[in-house]
């Protein structure tokens, strides 16, 4: 009888084991989606999606052809519109490698929340990839422009961008979980990377070899877009984004620049940045304390500054505090005054410092935040002046 039981609880299970997955998909019946485009006009959605010609990718096989295929279609939800696309695409729509979300001006204005939801509702599509808003452009054509560099443009949006955040900094890289946790967020609104296709009139060459190097159609990332909940209400410059940046602690390494007393330039690499934010009361009501530190070297010279002598050094850490301090407060200033919402998360530091006061005050936190003080701290240190020490010129007139 022993015997018996014990087979038959083997039986079971090597018939568990041998049962493989049951919600298996085999790779040439998927599209995978490596990129999507919304836009609307009315009460319809324009929904392109990039997918991957996994033939072309492979280098190996030579081909020089275009790596992806765009299909779209029209319908009055984004549920149906995926569906749709059936009527085109000879396999159904995976969305699980997503790199880059493109929505138009059109839809943001409308509301990005309900985008979003179709998307992060999938259980399929993994939350980590790049949502970008499309600047004077339709998101149709941002996602149908070719790069040199890279083979799938979603890939060139994503790297780009990411590229960009990290040594650059006047936008930043947001994902779709990030992006929902600032919607969900009270005292938070979210504020979003644009791009826009920048044509090059290439009418003054006179090879037709430049012409193909310098590529006729660019994508470049233009400003950020300030969202008021989930609706688009107007864009950041390059500097009140940077501005932005440096406030929110998401700076990694960029450049600047410091005016010499003849008029020329001083170029700094910022290497390292943090930025905390803590509130106070003052008269009973709360103020945001902005403090941020920066390490930097000396990338450029183009002045006589003697950089040897320890108080010119001391002068051009204190010209660098005044600097980052004026970016800050230029972009702190122009959305309180112009935008009116609180997208540096100043309403999450006074809930974080007095839970009771914020209760009071988040009902109205949009017409408190346009009159809330702001005051700042900067630290500045240049760590290094390169391999040389003055510049070139300096050291020409000294001979």
């Amino acid at each position: 009888m022993k015997r018996i039981t014990g087979g038959i609880l083997a039986a079971v299970v090597i018939l568990v084991l041998l049962t493989g997955c049951w919600s298996r998909r085999e790779l040439n019946e998927l599209g995978i989606v490596s990129g999507i485009a919304i836009d609307k006009s009315g009460d319809q959605y324009h929904l392109t999606v990039q997918v991957v010609i996994p033939d072309q990718v492979n280098s190996r096989t030579g081909k020089q052809d275009i790596p992806v295929a765009v299909y779209k279609t029209v319908a009055p939800t984004l549920f149906e519109a995926f569906r749709k696309l059936t009527e085109t695409s000879p396999r159904k729509i995976y969305t699980a490698h997503i790199r880059t979300l493109v929505l138009s001006e059109e839809v943001a204005r409308d509301g990005i929340a309900k985008v979003i939801d179709i998307l992060v509702r999938n259980p399929e599509t993994r939350p980590d990839y790049y949502v970008l808003i499309a600047r004077d452009a339709s998101a149709e054509d941002i996602l149908k422009v070719l790069t040199p560099l890279e083979k799938i443009p979603a890939e060139a949006l994503f790297y780009s961008l990411d590229t960009s955040t990290k040594v650059w900094a006047p936008v930043a890289a947001v994902t779709v979980d990030t992006l929902m946790d600032q919607l969900m967020t009270t005292g938070m609104s979210p504020v979003l990377p644009g791009i826009s296709i920048l044509e090059n009139d290439s009418s003054d060459t006179k090879s037709e070899d430049m012409r193909l190097i310098d590529h006729p159609v660019k994508l470049g990332y233009s400003g950020m877009a300030v969202f008021r909940n989930d609706k688009l209400i107007g864009w950041m410059t390059k500097d009140e984004g940077k501005g932005y940046n440096y406030i929110r602690n998401t700076v990694s390494s960029t450049a600047g620049h410091l005016k010499c007393p003849d008029g020329k330039y001083i170029s700094l690499e910022i290497i390292r940045s943090n930025t905390e934010m803590k509130s106070r009361l003052e008269a009973g009501r709360p103020i945001i304390e902005i403090s941020a530190k920066m390490e930097g070297n000396i990338g450029e010279l183009e002045c006589g500054l003697n950089i040897n002598d320890p108080m010119v050094l001391e002068q051009l850490q204190a010209a660098g505090e005044q600097e980052l301090e004026d970016l800050m407060r230029k972009s702190v200033e122009v959305v309180q005054r112009r935008y009116k919402v609180d997208v540096f998360g100043f309403g999450q530091v006074i809930n974080n410092a007095y839970p009771r006061l914020w209760k009071k005050m988040e009902p109205r936190w949009n017409d408190e935040f346009p009159h809330l003080k702001v005051v700042y701290k900067v630290d500045a240190h240049i760590r290094n002046t390169g391999m040389i020490s003055n510049s070139i010129e300096r050291r020409m007139k000294e001979k």
